[in-house]
């Protein structure tokens, strides 16, 4: 289901230009990382609080739609945090433990890749930014297989995935700015050491860059998630929405007499 910016506006409020939600999740991104980096735990517990308000901000000038995609993947990323980074122990943060600002921090990911692929710059020139995703992170996936000191198997797996998205996926726009906004996470996060990789994964038989070339194509599992289930998901919301007809008059008949009482 393509999102319908003029939605916003008929529930009287003007849809936020894409340009502003970018700013204001990168901004919101960069802050909470930087300030947890050195935070205490009742600290990076308020981060969390603000994040999910900053979330809220933002998903109040959406339209239905974005706001059904972007829960989509808070819930699926949010079950997928707890079972590899405590559970399975792929990655872990500082406190090892998941923190608050992770869940609705995964929503911004989404809005702020969703609103990179409805620039103007980007739509226009959207084969030229395709092209770009293409060679930078193949070259990035390359580099952590053949030449880094600590290999990245993993990273190059999750590169193809991202391959995959970009050329049959139902966004292109969007897993464009997936590739933009999770490698800018990835690289800022895991250099404060707000969370770190381990090197191999719980098999021990795939090497893990420290953070994965091609983090985004797992991400986009997430963002297929949500532009696959959101269509259902808004119907039934709207079906709840729907007026049920009032009952029809006793003694009121259709049909034929062999269609029973």
């Amino acid at each position: 289901m393509t999102p319908d910016p003029t939605a916003a506006a008929l529930r009287g409020r003007a849809p936020r230009a894409p340009a502003a939600t970018l700013v204001i999740v990168l901004a919101t991104i960069t802050s909470v990382l930087l300030l947890d980096a050195s935070a205490s735990l009742p600290v990076q517990r308020l981060l969390g609080v603000a994040t999910w308000s900053v979330l809220a901000f933002l998903l109040a000038r959406e339209s239905i739609v974005v706001v059904v995609q972007t829960l989509i993947v808070v819930v699926f990323a949010t079950a997928v945090e707890y079972t590899f980074s405590p559970l399975l122990e792929v990655y872990l943060y500082r406190f090892e433990n998941v923190p608050l600002y992770v869940p609705p921090g995964h929503g911004l990911v989404y809005l702020a890749a969703w609103s990179i692929g409805r620039l103007g710059f980007v739509k226009a020139n959207e084969r030229l930014a395709l092209l770009l995703v293409l060679l930078g992170g193949g070259a990035w996936a390359a580099y952590g297989v053949v030449l880094a000191d600590r290999a990245d198997v993993l990273g190059a797996f999750w590169f193809g995935c991202l391959v995959a998205f970009l050329c049959w996926g139902p966004s292109r726009g969007l897993y464009i700015g997936a590739f933009v906004v999770v490698s800018y996470l990835e690289l800022l996060g895991t250099a404060l050491g707000t969370w770190q990789w381990q090197r191999v994964d719980p098999t021990g038989l795939v090497s893990i860059g420290n953070p994965p070339s091609g983090a985004a194509g797992g991400y986009g599992w997430f963002d297929l998630a949500a532009l696959l289930l959101a269509p259902s998901v808004v119907g039934w919301i709207q079906s709840l929405r729907t007026p049920v007809p009032a009952d029809r008059p006793a003694g009121h008949r259709t049909g034929s007499a062999a269609d029973g009482p």
